[in-house]
């Protein structure tokens, strides 16, 4: 029970590695808010957490690229439970997938506007709500450290998360919050469908990752867990690698 009687709020909530991380969370006792555009695809997502956890699930169907509704997300949460202790940004999109010449203008608006700029909206009213300090957890990826193949205007964004990461951990050290990242490499998970419903991708992949196999969404729960635990209480700035071994295998 390492998060007992903490109230987090997780985008990006109702499926693979925002799902897993609320599943662990209420698990470890805390009081879980999940957030996505599609108010019913968290209804499914809420059932079947309370069916596994009988924890206390709260849906707010929120599109984090837009101010309003992530001020909503956080006022709400704070009207709901009287108080916010974590903030999970795990929401993100792709919307294209080529050399990144090939990108038009509207793949960078969305691909910022998701990623970075909801990301920030986040951690801007999220700060604000806790009043007793707290922690920020972004999640950042691998691809933000070296260049995704064909993801070229993906990876600037998750290099600007970790960026954002840092500078805001310094920022509201004073306040008592604590900000930091996870990094995934490839987890599977319907993001991520395309590479591993390939066989021959896949068997590429498994070839260059020294562990040779894909992530389970789990594995990156519970580097979240240990983020928003009392456990990381002197750590702040940092974004957690974890890929099986894939940036460091020189391969």
């Amino acid at each position: 029970m390492r998060l007992k009687d903490k109230v987090a709020v997780i985008t990006g909530g109702s499926r693979g590695i925002g799902l897993a991380i609320a599943e662990a969370y209420l698990n470890e006792g805390a009081k879980v808010v999940i957030a996505s555009r599609k108010a019913e695809d968290l209804a499914t997502a809420a059932d079947t957490l309370r069916e596994k956890t009988n924890g206390e699930v709260l849906t707010i169907p929120t599109h984090t690229g837009q101010e309003e509704q992530v001020q909503h997300l956080i006022s709400e949460t704070v009207n709901q439970f009287g108080r916010l202790d974590i903030a999970i940004n795990n929401a993100a999109t792709n919307p294209h997938f080529g050399p990144m010449l090939t990108a038009e203008a509207s793949h960078w608006d969305k691909i910022f506007e998701v990623n970075l700029k909801g990301y920030f909206w986040v951690c801007k009213y999220a700060a604000q709500a806790m009043t007793d300090g707290g922690s920020i957890i972004n999640n950042s990826s691998i691809a933000g450290i070296q260049p995704g193949f064909m993801m070229g205007v993906y990876s600037c964004s998750k290099a600007a998360v970790i960026m954002m990461t840092k500078s805001l951990a310094v920022e509201l050290a004073p306040e008592k919050i604590r900000v930091n990242g996870i990094a995934p490499g490839f987890i599977k998970t319907k993001f991520s469908a395309a590479l591993w419903q390939n066989d021959q991708l896949l068997d590429q992949l498994n070839t260059r990752t020294p562990q040779q196999r894909m992530g389970d969404a789990s594995e990156i729960a519970g580097a979240a867990v240990f983020l928003g635990s009392d456990e990381a209480s002197f750590m702040t700035g940092e974004t957690m690698v974890i890929d099986g071994g894939l940036t460091v295998s020189g391969v």
